[in-house]
């Protein structure tokens, strides 16, 4: 059983092959911006042009425009070759490659959330969620730290309030997918925006 991952919900652009429980291939790049122009050629670049039995993809929380570029793609590519699209959480990936290279009790992942907010969600050491991700302003997000090891590219706005928090700046990595539970790894191929959308339907009477 082979699984293309995708991952473009943050600056990272990433792609990887999963067969028996172990990294095939993969491609990591961070870009930013232009996620839709490096995404299938990097698919394209793997073994077997990325073909596999079924398709994982970020779900978010992360960028509306990276999360919408990778769901498009697996869904594409779901329909195509006829296999399943299953989605995990930006957030969820982040702890766990973590947790993998330092092991511990408790950590709270955070991403970039745009409007001077991250996405901000805690787990346990078995990378149990204590909860839904969050949106938070940085200081409300500092203070829902409680002293627990943080990990994430959303430190560097953290760290606009509290200088003394460690240089963790980590980004998803399609790879790291491996690592995720089998519940985690099945959720649906929708978007995970961890916040309220900007702009609400008016509603006529």
């Amino acid at each position: 059983m082979r699984t293309l991952v995708i991952e473009t919900a943050t600056a990272a652009c990433s792609v990887a092959l999963i067969e028996d429980g172990a990294v095939i291939a993969r491609d990591h790049v961070v870009v930013g911006r232009g996620h839709a122009e490096r995404l299938v050629p990097m698919i394209a670049g793997l073994p077997g042009h990325g073909r596999a039995d079924k398709i994982l993809v970020d779900c978010g929380p992360g960028s509306f425009t990276g999360v919408r570029v990778g769901l498009a793609a697996a869904r594409g590519l779901g329909i195509g070759w006829g296999v399943p699209v299953h989605g995990y959480s930006s957030l969820a990936s982040i702890a766990a490659a973590a947790l993998a290279e330092q092991p511990g009790d408790a950590i709270v992942a955070v991403l970039d959330g745009g409007h001077g907010e991250v996405f901000q969600q805690g787990f346990d050491g078995a990378l149990i969620a204590d909860g839904p991700a969050i949106s938070r302003k940085p200081d409300d997000a500092v203070a829902a730290l409680q002293g627990r090891r943080v990990v994430g590219q959303g430190l560097a706005r953290l760290r606009t309030i509290d200088p003394a928090l460690p240089a963790c700046d980590r980004l998803p990595d399609a790879a790291d997918a491996i690592l995720l539970s089998a519940e985690q790894r099945g959720l649906p191929p929708a978007p995970l925006y961890g916040r309220a959308p900007d702009a609400v339907p008016s509603v006529r009477a």
